[in-house]
């Protein structure tokens, strides 16, 4: 079983989904975890866009990065430019990936125009994620 960390800025949006869509995708092949660089508690949109693709993230907290300095991490994928550059060092054979996804909390306009850029991050994050467990997780299996 692989270990994956999914890093972001805030642990509240970018990082939820990945973390989401990654164990779906994974199953019992990975635990996935996310955490941030800070901790900005999860965005309720980012729990809505995601139970509208029936992942239920109501259960998830914001975690800081240090509470898994002590996980020996397989794969740590960075999703903001913030967070790969201040990506701590994890010991031991890691591999580190980066995807520089939008900040869907950045978003301005009515609730639709908001809830919309949070389904094209969401859906972006998605193929990203599928990608990440077919070439890094099922061809080991």
């Amino acid at each position: 079983m692989k270990n994956i960390l999914v890093l972001c800025t805030g642990n509240s949006c970018r990082s939820q989904i990945a973390q989401g869509y990654l164990q779906k995708f994974a199953g019992n092949e990975a635990r996935v975890y996310s955490a941030g660089i800070e901790t900005h508690g999860v965005n309720p949109k980012a729990i809505q866009v995601m139970a509208e693709d029936h992942i239920d993230l109501s259960a998830h907290t914001s975690n800081h990065v240090d509470e898994y300095l002590h996980i020996p991490f397989d794969y740590v994928i960075t999703v903001c430019d913030n967070a790969n550059e201040a990506c701590p060092f994890f010991p031991g054979k890691v591999e580190r990936f980066h995807e520089n996804f939008p900040d869907p909390a950045k978003a301005h306009g009515s609730d639709d125009e908001v809830m919309n850029e949070f389904r094209r991050v969401r859906e972006m994050i998605k193929i990203y994620s599928a990608n990440f467990v077919a070439n890094h997780i099922n061809k080991l299996s």
